[in-house]
């Protein structure tokens, strides 16, 4: 259940970045409630994700998945360019996170 919550965590801070961009520095009130709402969803369902796994453990996990899909949303929806050394990056934190779950004993499986 904890990666569950680690997971829509990861998601609501994906929309609250995404939303982040959109609210033009919080001129924009719409996007700006969603920036707040979102964060606030994903610094709750994070505190539920650090119940059963190390603080540690879970901001890399989030962290890293976050940049990988904020990193997306802006190539497709924002047109923002991404680089070859910049996808070699982002394949390097998924690595890292894989690295992480599959041979960690940080990580309750």
């Amino acid at each position: 259940m904890h990666y569950l919550y680690l997971f829509f965590a990861i998601l609501a801070e994906t929309v609250g970045t995404s939303a982040l961009q959109s609210s033009q520095q919080f001129t924009r009130f719409w996007p700006s409630l969603l920036v707040v709402t979102s964060y606030a969803a994903a610094f709750y369902l994070l505190s539920h994700a650090l119940i059963a796994m190390p603080v540690g453990i879970v901001y890399a996990i989030w962290s890293g998945l976050g940049i990988v899909f904020i990193a997306a949303i802006g190539w497709v929806y924002f047109g923002q360019k991404l680089d070859l050394a910049a996808v070699i990056g982002l394949c390097l934190i998924v690595t890292g996170i894989l690295v992480i779950h599959v041979f960690s004993d940080s990580t309750t499986h």
